[in-house]
């Protein structure tokens, strides 16, 4: 029997290598895509998914080989900066990445799972989508825009049985946040903040994605599920 096809974006490190390992233990076949070509599992690619080009390449090689019924997009990057002087370069950089990069792999990967009878999209977004956060204009916006997306695409795709599910997590212990985490400070507010007493770990958000695809049921799709330990209710 051929093992089900997925696609992981920014595979190489932190909570997408957690969701590549996640898939191949469920028995899926793993293509990595990331700037740097490398995955924890599968099939390593290199792919800057900020480039329409080079989306739209490797997705075509990968779906030439047959269809993918799971993608994946996790890629991303956090960057703050005062509102007051954002410049639109330092905006478009994130939009690129975190919301733009979204839909054109959406797009891309559409008519092999059209094709293929069906798939299972889930999109990697955050709490920050439903909140207010000084210095973080571009970053918010950019995580809204994937909830935004995931809802009209589940609405129009769902006809040729393609179903999306939006995943945000809060604060995730990862080699990039390290470094904030480390602060005593920082773990104290978020043991506060946070009603579960903890930020979560990168295994955690990969179990829940493989959960929800697996085993997410078939009326789930266009939701955004919050993975932050009910922080951002927490008021």
């Amino acid at each position: 029997m051929l093992k089900q096809r997925s696609i992981v974006t920014g595979a190489s490190r932190g909570i997408g290598a957690a969701i590549a390992i996640e898939l191949d233990r469920r028995g899926y076949e793993v293509y990595g895509l990331s700037r740097s070509g490398r995955s924890s599992v599968g099939t390593g690619m290199v792919c800057d998914m900020s480039d329409e080009g080079a989306v739209r390449d490797a997705f075509g090689r990968i779906t030439d080989e047959g269809p993918v019924t799971v993608l994946v997009n996790n890629a991303g990057f956090h960057a703050s900066a005062r509102s007051s002087s954002l410049s639109v370069a330092d905006y478009t950089a994130v939009m690129a990445l975190n919301a733009t990069a979204v839909m054109v792999a959406c797009r891309e990967i559409y008519p092999s799972m059209k094709g293929g009878g069906g798939g299972m999209i889930v999109n990697i977004g955050s709490f920050f989508d439903k909140l207010g956060v000084p210095g973080n204009l571009a970053y918010c916006s950019s995580k809204a825009a994937v909830g935004a997306m995931t809802r009209c695409l589940a609405v129009e795709w769902a006809g040729v049985g393609i179903r999306l599910v939006n995943m945000a997590p809060g604060y995730i212990e990862t080699d990039l946040s390290a470094a904030f985490l480390a602060d005593p400070q920082a773990r104290d507010w978020l043991a506060q903040r946070i009603p579960l007493g903890r930020p979560g770990t990168s295994k955690e958000v990969a179990k829940a994605v493989g959960i929800v695809i697996e085993t997410g049921g078939a009326l789930m799709t266009g939701e955004t599920v919050y993975l932050d330990g009910g922080q951002a209710i927490n008021q």
